[in-house]
This record gives C-alpha cells, sequence and structure tokens, in this order.
C-alpha cells in the first residue's frame, strides 16, 4: 500500500508540473500577443501622434534621471535645476498629452504593455515555481531569553506591551537602559552561560545581528521580534512588522528554519555590509537626528569631484574597481531593475552573497541606468561566496554594517556561514511574499514556442 500511494503521489505531482508548464505557455503566447497589440496601436496612431508618445515616454524617465543626479551630485542652480526637472518633466508630458489629444494612443500603450509585463511574469513564475524554504518542528524553550531595546523603532517594546507578553510566555527579558551603552554579545553569552536555550531580539538589525552571532555559536535557536524601524530581516523571513507581538507566538508555536549568515571581517551581519557613499554619510553623527538634510549635504563632495573615494574590490577573486558604493547582502536581494522587488531577497538559505556595484559619474550615465537598469555599465549585478574589498591608500575603510556605522581595517573581507542560524519563527505568519520575476523575453519566447525545461523533481 505504501508503494502504490507513493506512486499516486508522484503521478500528482507530475500531473500538477505538466498543468502548470501548459498554462505558462498559454500566458506565454498571451504576452507575445499583448505585444503585437502594442505595436498595432503605435502603427496605426503613426499619422495621430504615436511617435510623439513613445518619443515622449522615453524622453520623460530620462530627463527625471538627469534632475536626480544633479539634485544629488551639485549644489546651488545646478540642484534647483534638477529639482524642477524631477517636479516638471511627468507634468509636462502629462499635459503634452491632452494638448495634442494623443492620451487616447497613450493609455491604450500603457494598457498593452502592462498587460505584456503581466502575462509574462506570470508565465515565468508558472514555469518555475518558487522552492518554499524548508521548516523543521521546534520544540518549546524551557529558558528562553530575550533582549529587548526600549527605544528601537520609536518605543514599539513598551507600545505592543512585549516585555509583559514575553514573561507571560516563560522568558526572561534583558531590557537595555537607553542612557547606558550595553555590549549585547556579551549580555547574550551572559545568558547562554546561566542556561538559556533559545536567545532572541527586539531591537534593530544591527542588534539582532549581534545576539544572532552568538545563537549561531552556540547553535541555539534564535527569535527575531520586529520591534525595529525597518525590519528588514523580519521582512524576509516572512514575520509580520505591523504586530511584533505576533513574533513572540515562535516561543509557544513555533518552527525552525536553517538560514545564512553573514561574516565580514569577523562581525556577523543578517542583512547588507555597505561601502562607499552610504557609507560615509551613516558616520556623521547628524545622520540620526536628520537623515536627509545629512545625505544632501554631504552627497555633492561624495559623488564628483577629485576626492572622491574608490572602491576596488574582488568578488571571487574576479576584480570590480572604481566603485562609488558597493553593497554586499546576506543572499541577493531581487533584481535592482524592479523598485518594486529591490528591497527584498526571495530566500535567505541559497549560501551565497549578493554584490551590488555602482559608478555613475555624470547625468548621461544616470540617465543610461535608469533605462538599461542592471544592462547599464554604471550597475553591476553579481553573487559570490568572497568579497574582498580595499580602496587607494586607505588603511581602514567606513563600513555600514546592517545600518550601523563602523570603520574596518582593510582589506574587508565578506564571506557566509551557510545554514549556520537556527530562526525560529511563529507556525502562523504572514510569510514570504515572492516577488515578481524580472521578465527574461528569452524565456518568454522558449515557453510560447520552445521546448520548456522541466523543473528537477523535490
Amino acid at each position: 500500500m505504501g508503494g502504490a500511494h507513493t506512486g499516486g503521489t508522484a503521478d500528482g505531482t507530475e500531473a500538477a508540473r505538466a498543468t502548470d508548464l501548459g498554462a505558462a505557455r498559454l500566458l506565454a503566447r498571451l504576452a507575445l500577443l499583448a505585444v503585437v497589440g502594442s505595436l498595432a496601436v503605435l502603427v496605426l496612431a503613426v499619422g495621430e501622434g504615436g511617435l510623439l508618445v513613445v518619443g515622449a515616454g522615453l524622453l520623460g524617465p530620462v530627463l527625471c534621471a538627469a534632475g536626480i543626479w544633479w539634485f544629488l551630485a551639485h549644489r546651488g542652480p545646478l540642484r534647483l535645476i534638477g529639482a524642477l526637472l524631477v517636479l516638471l518633466a511627468p507634468a509636462g508630458i502629462v499635459v503634452l498629452f491632452a494638448y495634442q489629444g494623443v492620451w487616447p494612443t497613450a493609455l491604450g500603450l500603457c494598457l498593452c504593455w502592462a498587460l505584456t509585463v503581466f502575462c509574462a511574469r506570470a508565465a515565468l513564475r508558472r514555469s518555475r515555481p518558487e522552492r518554499p524554504q524548508r521548516a523543521f518542528p521546534a520544540a518549546r524553550p524551557h529558558r528562553p531569553v530575550l533582549i529587548m531595546n526600549p527605544k528601537s523603532g520609536g518605543g514599539k517594546v513598551g507600545r505592543f506591551g512585549l516585555v509583559e507578553r514575553a514573561e507571560e510566555l516563560g522568558a526572561r527579558v534583558i531590557l537595555l537602559d537607553p542612557d547606558v551603552p550595553a555590549d549585547v554579545a556579551a549580555l547574550a553569552r551572559g545568558a547562554v552561560a546561566d542556561g538559556a536555550d533559545l536567545l532572541g531580539v527586539a531591537g534593530g538589525d544591527g542588534t539582532q545581528a549581534l545576539v544572532a552571532a552568538v545563537a549561531a555559536e552556540h547553535d541555539l535557536p534564535f527569535v527575531v521580534i520586529s520591534a525595529g524601524t525597518r525590519n528588514h530581516f523580519a521582512m524576509d523571513l516572512g514575520l509580520d512588522r505591523n504586530d511584533p507581538a505576533r513574533c513572540l507566538d515562535a516561543l509557544t508555536d513555533g518552527e525552525e528554519l536553517r538560514i545564512d549568515l553573514g561574516d565580514v571581517s569577523g562581525r556577523a551581519f543578517v542583512n547588507t555590509v555597505s561601502f562607499g557613499v552610504y557609507a560615509d554619510v551613516v558616520q556623521r553623527p547628524e545622520y540620526r537626528d536628520d537623515k536627509a538634510g545629512t545625505a544632501l549635504s554631504l552627497m555633492p563632495d561624495l559623488l564628483v569631484g577629485d576626492g572622491v573615494r574608490r572602491l576596488d574590490s574582488l568578488v571571487d577573486g574576479a576584480p570590480l574597481d572604481d566603485q562609488q558604493a558597493l553593497l554586499v547582502s546576506n543572499n541577493p536581494y531581487f533584481s535592482p531593475d524592479e523598485i518594486s522587488g529591490g528591497g527584498r531577497r526571495p530566500r535567505l538559505d541559497d549560501g551565497e552573497l549578493g554584490v551590488l556595484g555602482i559608478r555613475v559619474e555624470d547625468a548621461a550615465q544616470a540617465a543610461d541606468l535608469v533605462v538599461r537598469g542592471s544592462q547599464s555599465a554604471g550597475l553591476t549585478v553579481l553573487s559570490a561566496h568572497r568579497v574582498e574589498v580595499t580602496a587607494a591608500d586607505a588603511a581602514e575603510l567606513p563600513v555600514a554594517v546592517d545600518g550601523e556605522a563602523l570603520r574596518m581595517s582593510t582589506p574587508v573581507v565578506c564571506t557566509l556561514r551557510p545554514g549556520a542560524l537556527r530562526v525560529q519563527v511563529p507556525r502562523d505568519r504572514p510569510g514570504v511574499t515572492p516577488p515578481p520575476p524580472a521578465v527574461d523575453w528569452r524565456r518568454v519566447l522558449s515557453l510560447a514556442f520552445g521546448r520548456t525545461e522541466r523543473p528537477a523533481p523535490g
């Protein structure tokens, strides 16, 4: 009976895959049909402003990109011109379309293209379904210890009653004193020495990383409580960022995920290590109180001029030189071409670092970056197992580790510890929303007309 059951399951899986592939083919063909529809709308409207619509539609993003560059990289009149371009370029296009009476053509092209992208992404998603991260049963801890920062996230610890809720569930809470700097890693090690069988943090991602390193060192489960400001780590774990109290359900009804843990010159990180422009900005003490103002005042000196720092790196041994900014992440972020998904990591257990290098030196290169995305010469997108970062004549570099401002001796080496961290999460949680796949027209054409490679079983 067991053999018959296994065969039935395999047959059902194959049937489901065949259904997915059939749906993917149909969606790919609909995407190509929508492309034909876009061309038809354009051809029919050539004498009625169709070329004007396309030209203005391409010129708008270029002008906005140039405006953003002038606004960030310059002061005085050029900054003002940049701001005006960013504001007036989109408005000018709308006025032009209305004045010339070509807005129906523009609307038709936009609808056709939106349908094209929707169908293409749906086809690619159905052809290669997301592989869910495996979760393991988790035992209820007997002596959990949670470290909480009452200032984090504007006071979420107090606002959501996290201390009281955690103590009701049997956890010991170490509440940090906002007025006294604390060595949270030492507090975590002390808790382990006292018998803690689970560690957790309610705080920012920088604090999360320090305690996560101790948990990984002792092979203890780790609980993330989304009490920070942005909670990027919690988001990529599929936790509830709006109600951090729900994260505490991991203590009583949890399951375990094995994820990777980043290492930068001996310090753990859960999200990113940034070098260059952003790292220079966060070093300033005034940044915490006035992020936007500090960044705008420093950007011109960091982006243009003879004194601008350039970063050199070895990415798995291959050189990547003269970058203005470099971001190394614990697992790759979603395609930088897609603003909607660029801040998310689809997985945290693929065993690779994400690498993003940026070099933009004038308005033309900024426009090229906007138009061509990851195909632009100003943007380098890689994955790697080891990244070594230096800068000419610099014995140390400013580094932002999960948003925390540090300085590290060169070379700064980033690596990954695959599966090093046991994260205990609530069984009932929002989950990770897979970002839409980048549109790969070769794959779409292959799905529509050619043979489709079947995904490997399991």
